[in-house]
Parts: C-alpha cells; sequence; structure tokens
C-alpha cells in the first residue's frame, strides 16, 4: 500500500534538502512533495494549474513555511481552510518566526501546529522525527471523503 504523501512548502533549497536528509534518516516513508511558494502550494491542493486536469490525492500533511514568496504562508493556510476539499487537513506551520503575531495569526487561521525550525541539523532532526510519529503514526486524521472532489 502507498503511503500518503507529504507536502512541503518551503521556497529555501537548502531547507527543503534538510528536511528530504531528515526524513530519511527518521525512516519516514511518506514522499514529500516540494512546492516552492504558496501558489504553486494552492494549485496542488485545489487543482489548480497544471493540477486542473488532475488533482492530486490529498497529502497526510501540511508542512507549511511562513516566510514565501507569490503569497505568504499565514494567506496560504487561510485558503486552505476556506476550500471544503481542504479544510481539514493537517496543517502544521514550521518556520523562523517566533512572533507572537505570526504564532496568533497562525492559529487563528486553522493550523494545527506552530513549530519553530531548529537551527542545528540534530534539532531539526529530532523535530522531524516528532512531526512524522504524531502526525503520520498516532494521529488520527479527519475523514477525506472530499478528497478526490475539486
Amino acid at each position: 500500500m502507498r503511503q500518503p504523501e507529504i507536502l512541503l512548502v518551503e521556497d529555501n533549497p537548502d531547507d527543503v534538502e534538510l528536511t528530504l536528509l531528515a526524513f530519511k534518516k527518521c525512516r519516514i516513508a511518506n514522499e514529500l512533495v516540494v512546492a516552492h511558494d504558496g501558489a504553486e502550494a494552492l494549485d496542488y491542493l485545489l487543482g489548480g494549474g497544471k493540477h486542473a486536469a488532475n488533482p492530486p490525492d490529498l497529502p497526510a500533511l501540511v508542512i507549511l513555511d511562513l516566510n514565501l514568496p507569490k503569497l505568504p504562508g499565514i494567506e496560504v493556510l487561510k485558503r486552505i481552510r476556506a476550500a471544503p476539499r481542504t479544510a481539514l487537513l493537517p496543517v502544521v506551520i514550521l518556520t523562523t518566526s517566533l512572533e507572537e503575531q505570526d504564532v496568533l495569526g497562525c492559529y487563528r487561521g486553522g493550523c494545527n501546529a506552530y513549530v519553530q525550525k531548529p537551527v542545528s541539523f540534530d534539532e531539526f532532526l529530532d523535530t522531524a522525527s516528532k512531526l512524522g510519529l504524531f502526525w503520520l503514526v498516532l494521529n488520527i486524521p479527519p475523514p477525506q471523503p472530499l478528497s478526490h472532489a475539486v
């Protein structure tokens, strides 16, 4: 049986590579799909752009950075929550910001968790392992009867 995907929305190539390495080292078998900006993430999730003809299944989890080109992460989050197809999709904010306004805005916008990006690789590895264990193993996701509907 194929593991559900994880959508990583991250514009920094170093952070993408670090996430790929951390997930591999933690033995997280789910494929990591990368969207490099907010617009690309929404096209993937909502069936727009190159995904309009054949929208992909919803991922098991969205890991979303806040500081993105084209469309900021907080706006991506709001649009995810506004669309029936993605309203219940687990979204974890993974960002460097600990600004109270960012944390509060994300929770008000409907994020499921807010995690500060660790600075060291070992800390990042530990964080990735915990995220994977909780969201992909322990957490019981909401039913997704709308996963194929647009």
